[in-house]
């Protein structure tokens, strides 16, 4: 998570918890007793702002694809403090020592709310003045100049694009209009648009690039320099795949699983399969019977897929086509309104039901729970031609579910292949137990809204 997404929910946090000390007040006309609030080493309080914050998360109120406007923004809070109720009164229900008085909750909340709506547009209002956003120089006027340009607006930063400065040789695709500058004045054209970020995209950087100018705009003026690759990933959340070199994989940060990273990962999927299968056992009849009533054929289907270093394996579903789908047409993606599906299927692949019997690959160990999604062997052979770098997706055990699938829409084509490549690679690049935790928590999001099933 970006840095400012981190200080928006912190400030939310310690908002939530004033916001409770100033609700208990308005409820009784004073703070006399308010030290209630806090004892226990202030559960009560840390509670609260748990449960607004969780549900202010849910309604996607930290997410990092796009700014929202006022309307929505008011939108999503009136169901984010709705859902924090629920959530409390769930909590209060089975703690009543945890319980703070109707009163309280009900002020406390609409108050919240207020506070939440200011917090939220005097942050937007903040990271795009002068004074905060970081204003962004990019080296290049080629297609990577105008890839790292277009990014730049994509997430929640404060960053601002100031233009593009114009290397020693490179195809120029850019607007002339947007270059501020040359190569050789980089010092002067630093100082001059206020720049404190420097991107370098330039397409051929042998021979081109102004070393000694560029670390003397580093260690002197206090700018930062930094690669296309490195700005696009911290910027998307994927890697840009086509301008990576084989020696970036050896020398970049990540892409270091280590045996005990493999250890605690395997721990934690034997724990939550275990739960999983245990939680959705008294489903799995009614899910079988509905499948067998709704079309012919078994309830429960295998399909061979590639696994951890291209093993491959058989995926347990809940059968959610025809049966004998691709007797005639071999293998195929599913695509929108597909006839192949089943009515009862349709709804399975909507609410993920279908993904359930994995849970047992992951116990056995073919799986994990969080990983790239398991592709076909044909798929894999046909993707490993087209696409670079494909076959390092296979570094890692799939997952039920993963990086691509909470970022990216259902992929059909090989254009959506390289896209969740890009996310993929990420996830490798980038693993670690708190990125698995966030793609669950994201995931439940995924499941809850019906997106990207088919």
């Amino acid at each position: 998570m970006q840095r400012s997404i981190i200080l928006l929910l912190a400030t939310d946090a310690l908002a939530a918890a004033l916001v409770l000390i100033l609700g208990h007040g308005l409820r009784f006309l004073g703070f006399a007793g308010v030290g209630e609030l806090f004892a226990g080493g202030g559960v009560k309080v840390a509670l609260f702002a748990t449960c607004v914050v969780f549900a202010a998360y849910f309604c996607e109120l930290y997410g990092r694809e796009r700014q929202v406007d006022r309307l929505e923004l008011a939108a999503r809070l009136a169901v984010s403090l709705s859902l924090a109720f629920l959530l409390l009164s769930a909590v209060y229900y089975v703690f009543p020592d945890m319980m703070i008085g109707r009163g309280v909750l009900s002020l406390s909340l609409i108050a919240c709310g207020v506070v939440q709506y200011l917090v939220h547009r005097a942050f937007l209002a903040m990271t795009g003045l002068p004074g905060f956003a970081q204003r962004v120089l990019i080296l290049g006027i080629g297609p990577l100049a105008r890839t790292i340009e277009a990014t730049i607006p994509m997430s929640r930063n404060n960053y601002q694009f100031a233009g593009f400065v114009r290397p020693g040789a490179d195809l120029m695709t850019v607007p002339p209009q947007k270059i501020v500058g040359h190569q050789d004045e980089i010092e002067a054209v630093i100082k001059r648009e206020r720049a404190s970020k420097l991107v370098v995209a330039v397409t051929e950087r042998r021979g081109v690039l102004p070393v000694r100018d560029l670390l003397r705009c580093k260690l002197a003026g206090g700018v930062e320099v930094v690669d296309s690759v490195s700005f696009y990933e911290q910027m998307t959340g994927k890697l840009l795949i086509e301008n990576i070199q084989p020696s970036w994989f050896i020398y970049s940060s990540g892409f270091r699983v280590t045996p005990f990273m493999r250890a605690y990962k395997r721990m934690f999927d034997i724990l939550l399969s275990s739960l999983g299968i245990i939680l959705a056992l008294p489903f799995w009849p009614l899910v079988a019977l509905a499948v067998k009533l709704d079309s012919p054929g078994p309830a429960l289907f295998k399909q061979v897929r590639v696994g951890e270093r291209n093993r491959h394996f058989n995926v347990l579903k809940f059968r959610t086509m025809c049966n004998d789908a691709e007797k005639h047409t071999g293998a195929k993606w599913a695509t929108e309104n597909d006839p192949r599906i089943t009515r009862v299927g349709g709804f399975l692949r909507k609410s993920r039901l279908d993904e359930i019997p994995q849970l047992f690959n992951v116990l056995r160990g073919d799986m994990s729970f969080v990983g790239p999604r398991p592709e076909r062997p044909e798929f894999v052979e046909r993707l490993s031609e087209k696409i670079p770098y494909y076959a390092k997706r296979h570094y890692m055990k799939p997952g039920v579910t993963g990086w691509a699938q909470v970022c990216y829409p259902y992929g059909a084509s090989d254009k959506d292949s390289l896209e969740k490549l890009r996310y993929d690679l990420y996830y490798i690049k980038n693993y670690s137990l708190m990125l698995d935790f966030l793609i669950i928590l994201e995931t439940v999001k995924v499941v809850l809204y019906g997106r990207g099933g088919r």
